[in-house]
C-alpha cells in the first residue's frame, strides 16, 4: 500500500505541476495587433519647415556722460524686437564692471546709468553688448535666430562659452575725461556735457 500511495503522490504532484504550467502559458499569450494598411491609417500632417534667412548681426553704440558723470549707452541693431541683450561697462585699469539687461525695441536699445554714485573717473572703458543665448530668448526671437542661434552670422557671432549655441558680442573702447589722452587706438572720447 505504501508503494501505491507513493505512486499516486507522484502522479498528483506531476498533474499539479502540469496544471500550473498550463495556467502560465495562458497568461503569457500575446495578442497580435491587427495589420493596418497605409491607406487606411490616418494621415499625419506633414510639418512645413520654412527656410530662415541668415541674420548678419549689426550692432552700434553711442555713450554719453551725464552731469553726475554716470554713463548712458544707446545703440542700434538689426536683432529682432524683444531680443534680450546684456550691456556691460568695464573700467580697463581696475576691471570693475557695471551691467544691465535690456531688450531691443524698434531696432534700438538703451541702458544705464552706469557707474558709482560719485561718477566715473577719467580713464579707458570698454562697452560690451551681448545677445543672450537663444534658450532664454522669447519664442518669436528664437524663430528668427534659431533655437541654438544657428541663423546668426557675421563677425560679431561666436560660440557661447557654455556650449548653448551661438551668440553675438559687440565691444568698443572709449575714454572718459575732459581732455583726450594721447592714443593710437581708435577710441571714442566721452566728455561731460
Amino acid at each position: 500500500m505504501h508503494k501505491t500511495l507513493g505512486g499516486i503522490s507522484i502522479v498528483l504532484v506531476s498533474a499539479l505541476l502540469l496544471a500550473g504550467c498550463g495556467g502560465q502559458e495562458e497568461e503569457q499569450t500575446e495578442v497580435q495587433p491587427e495589420a493596418v494598411s497605409e491607406e487606411a491609417a490616418p494621415q499625419q500632417p506633414e510639418e512645413v519647415v520654412e527656410a530662415v534667412e541668415p541674420l548678419e548681426v549689426a550692432i552700434s553704440t553711442q555713450a554719453s556722460l551725464r552731469t553726475d558723470r554716470r554713463l548712458m549707452v544707446e545703440g542700434e541693431t538689426n536683432l529682432p524686437d524683444g531680443a534680450q541683450i546684456q550691456v556691460t561697462i568695464e573700467r580697463e585699469i581696475s576691471r570693475v564692471r557695471w551691467q544691465s539687461r535690456t531688450s531691443v525695441m524698434n531696432g534700438q536699445f538703451g541702458a544705464g546709468p552706469f557707474g558709482s554714485g560719485s561718477g566715473l573717473p577719467d580713464g579707458g572703458y570698454i562697452v560690451r553688448v551681448q545677445l543672450s543665448e537663444a534658450s532664454v530668448q522669447p519664442r518669436d526671437v528664437q524663430a528668427r535666430i534659431g533655437t541654438q542661434g544657428e541663423h546668426l552670422t557675421g563677425e560679431l557671432v561666436s560660440q557661447s562659452r557654455h556650449g548653448l549655441g551661438q551668440v553675438a558680442t559687440y565691444s568698443r573702447r572709449f575714454l572718459v575725461g575732459s581732455e583726450p589722452r594721447r592714443t593710437r587706438d581708435q577710441v571714442i572720447v566721452v566728455e561731460e556735457n
